[in-house]
């Protein structure tokens, strides 16, 4: 296949990493900053650059750019594509894109999915990227239509060298309202904790759980910062819940009642088991 990507950062430098690692794939991609995609060039990761006069020829193209310029981007590329081209997304919120990109869709002829890879790191670019970023990971897929399985087999057929675990196929609502409570809020909670006074004395005294808290606090705050507002109807909903529970432990642990703090305890570690078994 001939494959253009839109964004050589983190997300976008792996999927080029892993359709060069699968072989037999031509990988073309556009990057603003000139002097990565170079270093991209010369690694091996991308063959040349994804231009408005090659990228008619490109059978897939996957659009990995901060949120407001994904859009932007599509927008202005969406003439030039094949009507035999699938186009992705991989913005972390979905509704604002996907809307944009099924009329435009429509309107050119080509194929277009939102999509969102459930992998990553705290670290941002492509010099984090890897080729087996999205080994066995989930990509959650929104589809134009629902009632189409060749449709949704031929995108998933189209990402298979990348070496996804499963898809997840949901509607844009669906994904905005999961991510606010599964990724945004893992890194509201991560950021705002780090600010604690006592975090600059944790050195002797923390270990895993200091670690797993503390890991997405070290975030792109560019992009975070855009999908939290695009996403701030659902995320303000995961934080109003979190403040009124937490109210509930603060007030048990102030008040010394042990009996209350072990029920909350005994409760949260129950919703814990019946949720991993889902």
């Amino acid at each position: 296949m001939k494959i253009g990507i839109a964004g050589l950062g983190l997300i976008g430098g792996s999927f080029a990493k892993a359709y060069k690692s699968a072989g037999g794939h031509t990988v073309l991609a556009y990057e603003m900053n000139k002097t990565m995609l170079g270093f991209a060039g010369l690694s091996g990761a991308v063959d040349g650059e994804l231009t408005d006069d090659n990228i008619g020829g490109c059978d897939l193209i996957i659009i990995a750019l901060y949120p407001k310029d994904s859009i932007e981007y599509l927008k202005s590329k969406a003439p030039l594509f094949s009507k035999e081209a699938t186009v992705v997304d991989c913005c972390g919120t979905k509704r604002e894109i996907c809307k944009i990109g099924f009329a435009l869709a429509e309107k050119y002829g080509f194929k277009f999915f939102g999509g969102h890879p459930m992998a990553g790191t705290q670290h941002s670019g492509f010099k984090h990227s890897t080729a087996t970023m999205f080994n066995r990971a989930s990509m959650i897929i929104v589809p134009p239509r629902f009632d189409d399985m060749a449709l949704i087999n031929g995108v998933s057929e189209l990402l298979k060298p990348v070496k996804f675990g499963n898809f997840t196929i949901t509607t844009a609502e669906k994904h905005d309202e999961m991510i606010a409570f599964t990724s945004q809020m893992a890194h509201v909670v991560s950021n705002a904790y780090i600010k604690s006074p006592t975090a600059t004395a944790h050195k002797g005294f923390s270990a895993g759980s200091y670690k797993d808290l503390t890991r997405v606090a070290y975030l792109n705050e560019e992009m975070w910062a855009e999908l939290f507002v695009e996403n701030r109807d659902y995320l303000v909903k995961e934080i109003d819940f979190l403040i009124d529970s937490l109210k509930k432990y603060r007030d048990a642990i102030a008040e010394g009642d042990e009996d209350s703090l072990k029920q909350l305890l005994a409760e949260g570690k129950a919703r814990k088991a019946e949720v991993d078994l889902r």
